[in-house]
């Protein structure tokens, strides 16, 4: 097995960035500006390529970069039933959407009035009349306003109107793979670990806190953290070569996330198994980051309890060779 370099995931020390949550909170002479508009799930490269391109282009014209994004997702508003689960959740994305070097975050609370209203209004009144907006980065598929009815299309219109600038990128593609965030959903749902960090630039992470209780592996003597329940994506049934940060302890680990069949009743859980564990302080609201980094197996129902743990010491072997090889 090849490891791969050990990347950052979201970052621990991110740069502080004014985070507006309403139109009314920006100042007064907050602009010109240039700006990016975006869901920004997951924050992946194609994300990174028009937050940088829309800071560098404020920076290079002395005016200010601002990313307007929204909560909650509107797929998750307009369709709770069918909505993709998230890559990251607003904290996390805002911490990865300021170290792209913006100046400055617009989230708008995504709900029936903002739903409704239409493309006109919302370049009028809040990328004119409130950003003073002079560039805007976008890539092909971008839509916005009521029922996602305008495109790139229209918005060269608008942009040809108000007088501002429009730079739309191309798809980014790695090792001939288009990024978009479906596209990370589906390697992170089939627990392909490598390709999503190809279209991350970085680990992919959960951030949770601890379950209530103790694990089952102590029983094991394998030192165990389990994860409060997660309504975000996770990797795909399965053992993981994983790393735990507990704030700013990092610990090489082994995770499992699944139903845990060799003991009896189904129990779904994402168990890690700490390696080189060291005591630590913890409790029920301990923030814990856990980043994927290599799927080892799938997730086997063993015979018995004794066959499991002879397993779970063959897994710790593989991912204590993995990061000795990633070093």
């Amino acid at each position: 097995m090849t490891a791969a370099r050990l990347d950052p995931s979201t970052p621990r020390n991110p740069r502080p960035v004014p985070v507006y949550r309403a139109v009314e909170d920006i100042p007064a002479d907050f602009g010109p500006s240039v700006i990016a508009v975006g869901n920004f799930d997951g924050v992946h490269l194609g994300h990174q390529g028009l937050l940088t391109g829309a800071a560098g282009e404020a920076r290079a014209r002395g005016m200010r970069s601002i990313a307007i994004t929204f909560d909650p997702h509107p797929a998750q508003f307009l369709y709770p039933d069918v909505a993709p689960k998230l890559l990251t959740f607003l904290p996390q994305r805002l911490n990865l959407i300021a170290a792209t070097g913006v100046d400055a975050i617009l989230v708008l609370h995504f709900d029936e009035a903002l739903s409704r209203v239409t493309a006109r209004e919302f370049v009028r009144d809040i990328l004119v009349g409130a950003l003073g907006v002079r560039g805007m980065h976008e890539g092909p598929s971008f839509r916005f306003g009521h029922g996602a009815r305008a495109g790139v299309n229209e918005l060269k219109e608008f942009a040809a109107e108000f007088g501002f600038d429009v730079d739309l990128h191309s798809p980014v593609r790695v090792h001939g793979l288009e990024v978009s965030s479906s596209a990370v959903r589906a390697l992170v749902a089939a627990g392909d670990m490598h390709r999503a960090r190809w279209m991350l630039g970085r680990t992919f992470a959960v951030r949770s806190t601890p379950a209530r209780g103790r694990g089952i592996g102590t029983r094991l003597l394998v030192p165990t953290i389990n994860l409060a329940p997660y309504t975000g994506l996770l990797p795909g049934f399965g053992v993981y070569v994983t790393r735990l940060w507990v704030g700013e302890r990092c610990f090489p680990a082994v995770t499992n996330v699944g139903h845990r069949p060799t003991f009896g009743e189904p129990s779904f859980a994402v168990e890690t198994h700490i390696l080189d564990f060291e005591p630590i302080d913890l409790d029920e609201e301990t923030p814990l980051d856990l980043e994927f980094l290599q799927r080892l197996r799938p997730e086997v129902e063993w015979p018995t309890p004794e066959a499991l743990k002879a397993q779970i010491f063959k897994d710790v072997a593989r991912a204590k060779r993995y990061f000795r090889l990633a070093r």
